[in-house]
């Protein structure tokens, strides 16, 4: 069997989920136009700390973006940087370079998910628990995307593997004369990490954990072998310098917006993501597919060996946090995913003892081919409203990936259950090419940026300055140049008015105060085109017409 061949060893599991990963995360990874608006927002403040060499300050054009550290900025920079220095032209507004990071922090994610696992599980469990994690539709998103949160999950991951090793020794009732400084050092260093990536986030996952843990031990006598005054000043070493560099630069306004605007405002329903607690157990099955079926026939077993070692760490990881969650109001679909890892690690071991439950939840096993058939369905429905037409090249995709998925679930067997996960991981590689890699970089009319940008690359003019009215999503100023003028109709007209080589990209909305300024200082003008879209942050049809100055009367 192929997959036991390609886990025969610890460096051929270590491939084979490499190569897995990019089976999973590549479709769609190049082509997919620039998502507003956290992703290109991200990249902007990323390629103005290029333009400008300040590898210090956040800054969306003019306004300050202190909403997070420095840490993915500087990853995507470096991203950047070595990109331009291979010769690629552009690429300062090929977003695919921004999303790098995010792909690496993805697969490192799965890699460590497969070492935390082999502190608890053999090496197939441990692949088997990585595999969930790098099928997961939620995984396969975020490597996709110019932002923080595959790379968090890389740093908790790492932090939990390091602190599961020191605290299964502990268990275990193992005591070295030297103890290793291996754990230690990639704890406190992923903690550094996770600082510079999403602020004191990273602290509650391993914070809860550890005062979970300390209660039902009544014990913390094993934090005290991972070197926690070594540590901490290795951790200060690496994160102050930054923070005092913002704060001369800043002085409080970074901490005001990081901990204050953004962090603390979660706990309110920051810009209309409130939900009611269980939303994320809700989006589980979805977001977590294919690994969900197999977790909910393990959750009984689960919850039996609970105070086994192994289960209590992984679950004081898992309930505490995931619970925080779902009491804040502000719900987003990625905050739980660091505590996926543990789930998949719970699962993987319920699945290696053959202790899956054999009540109805077996029935969850029809998810396997309900999510490919649904999810085939939503999107060509989705291409067809979009672009009207039905995208035919992903239907044999869509129509295989059916195909396994009604293997996975009508095989499914207790004794087999690893054959029925690898079937519906191969439905969620189909699943990912045939959405990603077909569907989505030919929505163009859901990405009008593009088509903006496209159009202004063909003007003969030399250094063209544009500014947009009613269209002002981020995507614009990545797509074209950092200047662009974001305003009103009024507005763009008298910024027509002010030269040659000048263009307004003016939204059918703002098209009746752009054309009565205009009027009144004389200005000529003509389209040079209309470009019809959809703006997906907002919801609605947009047509924008591009508009270029013949002078004034």
């Amino acid at each position: 069997m192929a997959f036991e061949f390609g886990t025969a060893s610890h460096w051929r599991s270590v491939l084979f989920l490499t190569l897995t990963c990019l089976v999973l995360f590549l479709p769609g990874f190049f082509t997919i136009p620039p998502i507003d608006r956290d992703e290109v927002r991200f990249a902007q403040a990323t390629k103005q700390m290029v333009e400008s060499g300040d590898f210090v300050d956040i800054r969306f054009q003019d306004d300050v973006r202190y909403k997070k550290p420095v840490g993915i900025y500087w990853m995507q920079a470096a991203a950047l940087k070595t990109i331009s220095a291979l010769g690629v032209p552009r690429a300062q507004v090929r977003i695919w370079v921004y999303r790098l990071p995010s792909l690496i922090g993805a697969i490192g994610a799965v890699l460590l998910t497969y070492w935390t696992a082999l502190a608890f599980v053999t090496r197939q469990g441990a692949v088997l628990a990585a595999l969930m994690m790098a099928s997961c539709v939620l995984l396969g998103v975020e490597a996709r995307l110019a932002k923080t949160d595959a790379m968090l999950l890389f740093t908790v991951t790492a932090a939990m593997g390091a602190m599961a090793r020191v605290y299964l020794s502990w268990q275990r009732g193992e005591d070295p004369a030297h103890p290793s400084w291996g754990p230690p050092a990639i704890f406190w260093t992923a903690l550094a990490g996770g600082i510079l990536l999403k602020g004191p986030l990273i602290l509650m996952f391993v914070g809860l954990a550890m005062v979970v843990l300390a209660f039902l031990d009544r014990s913390v006598a094993w934090f005290g072998r991972m070197r926690p005054v070594w540590g901490l000043m290795w951790l200060l070493v690496l994160v102050l310098p930054w923070f005092v560099l913002i704060f001369l630069r800043a002085g409080e306004t970074f901490f005001a917006d990081s901990v204050g605007g953004d962090m603390l405002s979660k706990l309110g329903a920051q810009e209309s993501h409130g939900a009611p607690p269980g939303l994320y157990l809700l989006l589980f099955w979805i977001t977590f597919w294919p690994g969900a079926p197999l977790a909910a026939m393990a959750a009984p077993a689960v919850w039996r060996a609970r105070r086994e070692p192994g289960a209590q760490f992984l679950l004081a990881w898992l309930i505490p946090s995931w619970i925080v969650f779902e009491a804040v109001l502000t719900k987003l679909p990625h905050y739980v995913l660091p505590l996926y890892p543990a789930i998949a690690i719970l699962t993987a071991g319920a699945l290696e003892r053959r202790v899956l439950a054999r009540s109805w939840l077996l029935r969850g096993s029809a998810w396997w081919f309900a999510i490919p058939a649904a999810g085939s369905v939503l999107v060509i429905v989705g291409a067809i409203k979009a672009i009207h037409q039905p995208v035919f090249p992903a239907w044999p995709l869509f129509a295989v990936a059916m195909v396994f998925g009604l293997v996975a679930w009508r095989l499914f067997e207790d004794s087999r259950a690893e054959r029925s996960l690898l079937n519906a991981v191969v439905a969620a590689a189909l699943m990912a090419a045939g959405t990603y890699g077909v569907v989505l970089p030919r929505l163009t009319t859901v990405f009008p940026s593009q088509e903006v940008a496209r159009a202004l690359r063909t003007v003969t003019c030399v250094g063209p300055k544009a500014a947009a009215a009613g269209f002002l999503e981020p995507s614009l100023v990545f797509m074209t140049e950092t200047s662009t003028l974001l305003t009103d109709g009024s507005g763009a007209a008298d910024f027509l008015s002010q030269g040659a080589c000048r263009f307004a990209l003016v939204e059918q909305r703002s098209e009746r105060s752009f054309v009565q300024r205009a009027e009144a200082i004389g200005l000529r003008y003509n389209a040079m085109v209309r470009i019809e879209g959809y703006n997906i942050s907002q919801g609605k049809a947009v047509s924008i017409a591009i508009f270029r100055s013949e002078g004034t009367e």
